[in-house]
């Protein structure tokens, strides 16, 4: 298959359980509960994404014909010589192109591979890390993984609703947005009272970072 990513960048992975761990992150194009559209954000699932996945006219985007391809574009983003190279693959909803054939290319280029998806499809096998973000209103139909990141506060999806689900970590991040501080507060005041759940921080905007 053609894989369409809008970008592919290198930084340091900003949020979740792994935050300071340098990454190259491949933001696939596309996602099933937005079409990424100003004009069709009123009647998305997800309304508050503020991530642009639109194209492949990002920073090292565009159409990658092979899984061998994508996974050479992925290789040359990284730097330095020691540590396992790891890439986050991202989106949009990664999992409408992340196969297990691209799976293979990148561990057969030494890569370890995690994915950031809403848990809308089935993960493939071979993944080294499943990190899943819930969105109110959209059936999951992954259940298992090594993190559930909730965005805090939604409508129609309180934590107590994912706690049950067979994940290794529990995070709640703040909506970002203009109700940021207050989302703060109440992400931590609900950790605090929950402790099953911690706290996740986009520290990578805190320090002005991809």
């Amino acid at each position: 298959m053609t894989y369409s990513v809008k970008e592919i960048y290198y930084t340091l992975q900003g949020e979740g359980a792994q935050p300071g761990r340098p990454a190259v992150f491949c933001r696939f194009a596309g996602c099933n509960l937005w079409s990424g559209l100003e004009k069709d954000r009123s009647q998305a699932i997800c309304k508050f994404c503020d991530t642009d996945f639109v194209g492949t006219d990002g920073v090292g985007g565009g159409k990658f014909a092979t899984a061998e391809a994508l996974a050479a574009a992925i290789t040359q983003c990284w730097r330095g010589t020691s540590g396992k190279r790891f890439v986050v693959c991202t989106g949009g909803e990664p999992l409408l192109q992340l196969d297990e054939k691209l799976i293979g290319a990148f561990h057969a280029k030494g890569l370890e591979v995690a994915v950031e998806t809403n848990g809308t499809q089935d993960a493939p096998q071979g993944l080294d890390w499943i990190c899943m973000s819930p969105k109110a209103g959209a059936p999951l139909r992954l259940t298992s993984g090594d993190e559930l990141k909730l965005v805090y506060p939604q409508t129609g999806a309180m934590p107590e609703q994912y706690e049950n689900l067979c994940f290794r970590h529990f995070f709640l991040q703040p909506m970002d947005g203009p109700r940021r501080e207050e989302n703060t507060r109440l992400a931590t005041e609900y950790c605090l009272s929950h402790p099953k759940w911690r706290l996740s921080l986009q520290t990578h905007k805190l320090i002005g970072i991809p």
